[in-house]
């Protein structure tokens, strides 16, 4: 009997720029699996009815990103631990014909970590740049591999206090201009807003006060050296690009749907890099 087709998607707002594609039609060649992965364009006020056309549909599930992460957590009827504590929900698939969900965000951070900079959740102390969306899904990661000092900078300092609120315990919230002083005893350092983003250099951070062990990341991976990791790297200290994160959080959707656990390939890396390099 020939092995059923299974059809996964990614839905944004836009989402032409969404490699997602790339990496999970990349797995289906790579196993042999029969089955497809593709972008949906669908505008907020259309994603509940989105959500219903895929259940009639019978697609296995599906990525959600940007600007739709909050609404389609609105919608699970079953969610595991990650997506409650985050808000949001990153990877969709169905079960019984419920609407289950989970986010993966904070696995890809810590698996890409993992990779990069073994060792690196020993430190236990954080600081994390920013407060948004994506500031949720890193310290719930952290808090998960037993940090218990997270500082949590933001420019208003109002966002990095409801952070703390939300998560309570092992959190503080901090003005930006704090950053020097946080820094001489945080293990790790994590970027999550977009300084630095599209080759910007409006910068004004200054690492000197870091360990020499201390490990620096930025979710960004457009430019793939930020200027902060540029900064970090200048001062001999280990970096880890937001390439990884993209690629590993990609990795239980693909499981979930196609039923094979991926591996997050040298092969596939180079693809992508080649692809940020190429013209579009």
């Amino acid at each position: 009997m020939p092995e059923a087709f299974r059809r996964a998607f990614v839905c944004g707002y836009p989402v032409a720029h969404s490699r997602s594609p790339l990496i999970h039609n990349h797995w289906l060649r790579s196993y042999e699996i029969t089955g497809s992965y593709d972008r949906r364009e669908v505008a907020p006020d259309q994603f509940a009815a989105f959500i219903e056309d895929i259940r009639r549909e019978g697609v296995a599930g599906g990525n959600v990103t940007i600007p739709h992460k909050e609404t389609a957590f609105s919608l699970l009827e079953q969610k595991d631990e990650a997506a409650e504590i985050i808000g949001a929900a990153n990877t969709l698939w169905f079960e019984d014909g419920q609407l289950c969900g989970s986010n993966t965000d904070g696995y890809g951070f810590a698996a890409n970590l993992d990779e990069r900079a073994p060792g690196w959740a020993e430190a236990k102390t954080a600081t994390v740049l920013g407060a948004g969306g994506a500031a949720r899904a890193i310290i719930y990661a952290l808090q998960t591999r037993g940090f218990t000092d997270i500082r949590i900078v933001n420019r208003t300092v109002s966002r990095a206090k409801e952070l703390c609120h939300h998560f309570r315990g092992g959190t503080t919230s901090h003005p930006w201009e704090a950053v020097p002083e946080l820094l001489f005893d945080s293990g790790v350092l994590v970027n999550t807003t977009s300084l630095g983003m599209d080759g910007s250099t409006s910068y004004d951070l200054d690492l000197g006060r870091l360990p020499d062990s201390a490990v620096v990341t930025d979710i960004v991976y457009v430019p793939l050296e930020t200027p902060i990791l540029k900064s970090a790297a200048e001062r001999g200290l280990r970096t880890v690009d937001g390439l990884g994160m993209l690629l590993h959080q990609a990795v239980p959707g693909f499981e979930r749907w196609f039923g094979r656990r991926p591996e997050v390939s040298a092969e596939l890396r180079d693809m992508i890099i080649a692809d940020m390099e190429t013209p579009h």
